[in-house]
């Protein structure tokens, strides 16, 4: 082999490994921050223009197109051009499986209210909301993001998919023995044996609260939660 065909193969194995590790990166990356309720086509997007995978593919591309202009054969040339595309098909086939190890790890598929070492009369207050929440057939991946005290427990969700939340519970609340006693469209409450319940759809996801049917939803007018929003920005 000459010199220069030599260079192009050393310059060939760097970007194949540079591509290998690019795609291992994104796979973290995706499992860390990715968004669960994309496809894996969005979270490939997602992860080229805010992540480290754009970064990466940047640099493979450097170094392959600098190969494919100093090798003097055909294959490495072809060899060249494929690695960036088989770089981007790698990353592609893993973000589904980063996407379902995050949400295996970071979210449920019931909210959860109860912390260990709560003091009362809070403790008291959370295990009342959890039974309430128990009592219910819910949509949607919890994070345990939320608020809990005595005016009741609070918890987002995300949603993969267009999903109507208040038309899954108009059906899930009465199945559960609950009575819906206001439902404008935006929000839905119900009530059963002096415990509350009321759902909210948030972009990309929704919100929930349980607590006394003596309680506003939400803890909503509670001076410690002045200016507080039901729908944070980032579910």
């Amino acid at each position: 082999m000459t010199g220069r065909a030599v260079s192009a193969a050393v310059l060939l194995v760097i970007g194949a490994g540079l591509a290998t590790l690019a795609v291992l990166v994104h796979y973290e990356f995706m499992r860390i921050y990715g968004d669960i309720t994309g496809t894996a086509f969005e979270g490939l997007t997602w992860g080229l223009t805010a992540g480290p995978s754009g970064l990466a593919l940047g640099l493979v591309a450097v170094v392959v197109m600098i190969g494919f202009m100093v090798s003097t054969r055909r294959w490495m040339r072809l060899t060249a051009a494929a690695i960036p595309v088989l770089m981007l098909i790698g990353m592609f086939a893993v973000t589904p499986s980063a996407l379902g190890q995050r949400l295996e790890a970071q979210f449920g598929s019931t909210p959860q209210c109860v912390t260990e070492g709560t003091d009362e009369p809070m403790a008291t207050a959370d295990r009342e909301s959890q039974q309430a929440f128990d009592s219910i057939s819910h949509i949607g991946h919890f994070s345990g993001g939320g608020m809990s005290g005595v005016g009741g427990c609070t918890r987002w969700f995300k949603l993969s998919g267009d999903v109507d939340v208040l038309q899954h519970y108009r059906a899930a609340l009465p199945a559960a023995g609950w009575e819906v006693v206001e439902d404008d469209g935006r929000h839905l409450r119900a009530h059963l044996n002096g415990r509350a319940f009321d759902v909210m759809p948030c972009p990309g996801g929704g919100v929930i609260w349980a607590g006394s049917d003596d309680d506003p939803s939400y803890g909503q007018g509670r001076p410690e939660l002045a200016g507080t929003a039901i729908c944070p920005h980032d579910l």
